[in-house]
């Protein structure tokens, strides 16, 4: 019985061993792979306080209140919002990946000689450089939304931050020969001053958005009629509109919509007229 017990301990103590080194090597891959990352964290206070970009919304046709004022933001070259005197509109997109919308939305600005500009992560430069060669032919700009997508709040080592931000440069240049704009969209909005404080030693301009709709969600999409809803009412002058190239209402929606925009007295300017006229 003795012996027999003694047998036990030694498989389980050989189990826990075993388990313990899978464990182990399962961190240490863990670590190799997400350190950069998750050794950057840092506590929510003071300048390095993390936020979610956010929007308070008012009479019909008015400009909303961001979480952070126009004046606050401008100290770090970051904006979310135009001149409330004029009926202009500012549109942009964020492109994550592309599942064959993107097209429909070129065809629809170049119809409309309208020039946008669309936020890029490394993935979308990686599967559709023939896409984002098209932006650049058809006048349109493209702007860093990060390699990777990241919470860029998390993120307080700058060599970090500025090498989530370099790579997106390298890599645009290689497949278009050009350097890419220096504007900034922090991946689903969420920021600190730090990170402002970043983009703007880097020669950054950050842009938030004062417009957008839930747009995302693939096999979710919303319908005409909630995103006019939505699009048209909400709209207002000196708006930075968001908008994803991942949206097949988007798609379906935006040459008629640009249409109605026109019609109620709209203009579209850039973000490089905005950038200009800011400094």
């Amino acid at each position: 019985m003795k012996l027999r017990t003694n047998l036990n301990l030694k498989k389980t103590a050989l189990l826990t061993l075993l388990l313990a080194a899978a464990f182990l090597a399962g961190r240490g891959i863990a670590y190799i792979r997400y350190s950069a990352i998750e050794e950057q964290a840092v506590p929510a206070s003071g300048s390095a306080a993390s936020a979610n970009w956010g929007l308070g919304f008012g009479q019909e046709g008015t400009q909303p209140t961001g979480n952070a004022s126009v004046d606050e933001l401008k100290q770090y070259d970051a904006y979310f919002v135009g001149n409330n005197t004029e009926k202009v509109i500012y549109l942009t997109f964020d492109a994550g990946y592309e599942n064959g919308n993107t097209q429909p939305i070129l065809d629809a600005l170049k119809k409309h000689n309208v020039q946008a500009t669309f936020f890029v992560v490394g993935h979308y430069l990686e599967s559709a450089p023939e896409l984002v060669k098209q932006m650049v032919a058809d006048g349109h700009f493209v702007g860093n939304h990060t390699y990777h997508h990241l919470d860029m709040s998390s993120i307080a080592s700058k060599e970090s931050f500025e090498k989530e931000m370099r790579d997106v440069e390298t890599l645009f240049k290689e497949i278009t020969g050009t350097e890419l704009t220096h504007f900034y969209r922090p991946p689903q909005g969420k920021y600190n001053i730090n990170n402002l404080k970043m983009a703007q030693e880097m020669g950054y301009h950050t842009f938030f958005w004062s417009l957008a709709y839930v747009d995302w969600y693939q096999d979710k999409q919303p319908t005409k009629e909630e995103a006019f809803k939505k699009l048209v009412g909400r709209i207002h002058p000196g708006a930075i509109v968001l908008l994803h190239s991942t949206s097949e209402t988007n798609g379906k929606i935006l040459d008629e919509l640009l249409t109605k925009w026109e019609e109620m007295g709209y203009t579209f300017r850039t973000l490089e007229d905005f950038a200009g006229a800011s400094e």
